[in-house]
């Protein structure tokens, strides 16, 4: 039922010094390792879990062998968003784009089947920011990171935060909506 207590103590002692060295590594690498996840950001956070599990509960992987694994995760992370900011064409291979799923009280039928989100989202999205009719909304966008940015009514008729939306264009006759 137990192991030995020496198993015990040395899962203690690497647990203490994991738990360190991976505050430090999150530390260095800044804010961006664990912003809202896109799907690297989430491959790259469960890798920390599974490294993290066979530090403290294998005795084959050294605590040397963790946090050498931490520091490759965080350095890849950091080059990836490095280069992704400097390159449009890194950043199109590794981010998806926001995109409108409802626009002027009406749903976006093609988008939400392309991007799997159901009416209901939508309108949990609505009513989550206090809004109880859907004809009171100008826009849904279903943003990278997989949450719902609901825009009541736009405020001046600049729509330069739309730029970067799939399905949206500044010409307002061009958006389908079926």
């Amino acid at each position: 039922m137990f192991n030995s207590l020496s198993y015990l103590f040395n899962t203690a002692i690497v647990g203490i010094f994991a738990y360190i060295g991976v505050i430090i590594l999150l530390r260095i690498s800044g804010k961006r390792t664990l912003s809202k996840w896109n799907s690297f950001d989430f491959v790259v956070t469960i890798a920390f879990g599974s490294i993290l599990a066979a530090m403290l509960l294998s005795s084959s992987t050294s605590l040397a062998q963790g946090l050498v694994g931490f520091g490759l995760l965080v350095l890849f992370q950091y080059l990836l968003t490095w280069i992704a900011a400097r390159s449009s064409v890194i950043q199109k291979l590794i981010k998806a784009k926001p995109t409108l799923l409802l626009y002027q009280g009406k749903i976006i039928d093609s988008a939400i089947k392309n991007e799997r989100v159901s009416e209901g989202e939508i309108l949990a999205a609505i009513r989550a920011n206090g809004i109880s009719a859907i004809e009171d909304v100008e826009a849904v966008v279903l943003e990278t990171d997989g949450s719902f940015s609901v825009i009541k009514e736009k405020a001046s008729d600049s729509d330069s935060a739309f730029k970067d939306v799939q399905g949206y264009n500044s010409d307002r006759s061009k958006v389908i909506v079926s």
